[in-house]
């Protein structure tokens, strides 16, 4: 049932990616195209990521001052584009491999074999940086500890954004708009739920990721024997 398992769950992430690109692009203010992609509420890379990211490892060796982040940081744009990019190599090699007797009426058979490394290295490229960086930032970082609930709660709390995101709360002032953007905080009980599923999740991945790193030594082994 494993092989079973992972061709719904691929699908499934498949949906939810689709879903994804069609909220996004309902979001596009094509009128003002490209234009309207651009600025400090989008997720597009730009320049002053390049030097906030240099100011901030400044920063962390204690040389220069903590740069003023705003609705974005350089490492959620790195994480969203990380993960859009993974779908899109992971769904396209996933579905070739689905069905290989199916796939194998199109393309030769050495393209299995490249297809086949692609999407393992990309999926163990997925983990590591989830298991690593992501990991740290959503869950060990002292005011996220022990869980960011942002991604439940759809909010976050104030405190946090005016430390870590001051000229977001200044740029929202002077706009006029920081009052409209307050909403109420989720119940204790609601949030313990979150908390429970959270965990839980949590707690699934890990053994799923240990018991990779298991197998995966002892499918090293199998190879360089």
């Amino acid at each position: 049932m494993a092989l079973q398992i992972h061709k719904w769950a691929g699908l499934f992430m498949l949906a939810a990616f689709g879903i994804h690109v069609i909220y996004m692009l309902g979001r596009i203010e094509w009128r003002r195209f490209p234009g309207s992609t651009a600025g400090p509420d989008s997720l597009l890379p730009c320049f002053a990521d390049v030097r906030q990211a240099l100011q901030h490892l400044g920063w962390m060796a204690g040389k220069r001052p903590h740069p003023k982040f705003d609705r974005w940081t350089y490492w959620e744009k790195f994480d969203y584009w990380a993960v859009f990019w993974g779908v899109c190599i992971l769904g396209s090699t996933g579905l070739i491999l689905y069905n290989p007797v199916f796939s194998s009426r199109y393309m030769p058979g050495w393209v299995f074999n490249a297809v086949l490394w692609v999407h393992r290295i990309e999926a163990i490229l997925a983990m590591a940086h989830v298991f690593t960086i992501h990991f740290f930032i959503g869950h060990l970082r002292r005011h996220n500890f022990p869980m960011d609930l942002t991604i439940f709660e759809g909010s976050t709390d104030v405190a946090h954004v005016h430390h870590e995101r001051p000229a977001w709360m200044d740029r929202m002032r002077k706009q006029g708009t920081l009052q409209e953007a307050l909403v109420a905080g989720a119940p204790h009980t609601l949030r313990m739920v979150f908390y429970a599923f959270g965990f839980a999740i949590m707690g699934v991945c890990l053994y799923l990721f240990l018991n990779s790193l298991v197998h995966g030594i002892d499918l090293m082994k199998y190879f360089f024997a």
